[in-house]
C-alpha cells in the first residue's frame, strides 16, 4: 500500500517526511514565511483567549484539577488550525533541526527561519492580544481577573523554572506535529494535536508564542484597571519570562525529539 492510502504513517516515515519538508525553508520566500508566521500567532493567541475564558471560573465547580483539564482541552485549537489551515510556528519549526542533522538544510537556514517566523508569531499574537482587548469582553464575568492571575503567575517565574517547563512543553508540541504528520486524514490530525496540547497546557508547562499573548494580555488589562501587580511589566514580560521559555522550547523541541528520532531512524534514503 502507497504511503497516500495508508492511514497513518510508520514513526520512521514520519521523521523522513518531517525532515525532507525542512527544505521548504531553502525555497520559501521571506513573504510568504512572513505571513504564515503571523497566521500562526494568531490562531496561539484565539485557544489562549479561549482557554482563558473556559477556565475563569471552572476550578470553583470543578475542581483545579478539572479546570486545567477544561482550558488545555480548548487551548489545543491553536495548533489544530496550524496543522490543518497551514502556518508557520516557531516552537514546531524546532522539530526542523531534524532536517539539517539529514543534511536536508544548513543551521544557518534553520535559525534565519526561526527569527522570521519567531518575530511573525509574536506580531502576530500581540496584535491579536490587543484586538481582543479593545473588545471589552474581558470585562465580563472574571476573565480580567484570570488574565491577570495567569500573566502574573508567569512572570514571577525562576529562570530554571520557566526554562525547564519550557523543555517540557515544546517535547509535547513537536510530539503533536510529529503524530500531526503521521496521520493522513483531518480527525486523526486533529486528535494528533489534542492529547499532547491538553497534556502540557494541564500541566502547566510553558509556551513562548503562547505567553505572548498571554502577558501582554494581562499588560493590557493591568494598564487599563485598578488591579495593577507590580510583576507584571515588558521586562519581566521578556527577561524574566519569554528568554528561559523561548530556549527551553528549542532544547525540548530539537534535542528530544527531532535530534532523538533522527539518531533512532539514521539517514533517509535517497
Amino acid at each position: 500500500m502507497s504511503s497516500d492510502h495508508k492511514l497513518f504513517l510508520t514513526p520512521r516515515e514520519a521523521a523522513h517526511a518531517i525532515a525532507k519538508n525542512g527544505r521548504r525553508v531553502l525555497d520559501q520566500n521571506i513573504g510568504r514565511t512572513i505571513v504564515l508566521s503571523l497566521l500562526a500567532g494568531f490562531y496561539i493567541a484565539f485557544g489562549a483567549q479561549l482557554a482563558t475564558v473556559v477556565a475563569q471560573d471552572a476550578a470553583r465547580f470543578v475542581g483545579l484539577g478539572i479546570a486545567r483539564f477544561l482550558g488545555g482541552s480548548v487551548f489545543s485549537i491553536g495548533l489544530m488550525l496550524v496543522i490543518v489551515c497551514g502556518a508557520e510556528l516557531f516552537t514546531g519549526n524546532s522539530l526542523l533541526a531534524g532536517a539539517v542533522l539529514h543534511g536536508e538544510i544548513s543551521w544557518r537556514s534553520l535559525v534565519k527561519n526561526w527569527v522570521v517566523v519567531l518575530v511573525g508569531n509574536f506580531v502576530g499574537a500581540l496584535f491579536l492580544a490587543w484586538l481582543l482587548f479593545e473588545t471589552r469582553l474581558w470585562e465580563q464575568g472574571e476573565v480580567a481577573e484570570n488574565a491577570l492571575r495567569i500573566a502574573a503567575a508567569k512572570c514571577n517565574l525562576s529562570f530554571s523554572a520557566a526554562f525547564v517547563r519550557g523543555i517540557l512543553c515544546n517535547w509535547l508540541v513537536c510530539l503533536a506535529v510529529f503524530m500531526a504528520t503521521a496521520a493522513r486524514d483531518i480527525p486523526g490530525k486533529l486528535l494528533a494535536c489534542y492529547v499532547p496540547i491538553m497534556t502540557f497546557v494541564a500541566s502547566g508547562f510553558e509556551h513562548s508564542i503562547a505567553n505572548m499573548y498571554y502577558i501582554p494580555t494581562g499588560l493590557f488589562i493591568s494598564s487599563a484597571t485598578s488591579l495593577p501587580d507590580p510583576a507584571l511589566n515588558w521586562y519581566n514580560f521578556f527577561v524574566t519570562n519569554l528568554l528561559p521559555v523561548t530556549l527551553g522550547n528549542i532544547v525540548g523541541g530539537v534535542i528530544f525529539v527531532a535530534g532523538a528520532y533522527w539518531y533512532v531512524y539514521g539517514k533517509i534514503e535517497k
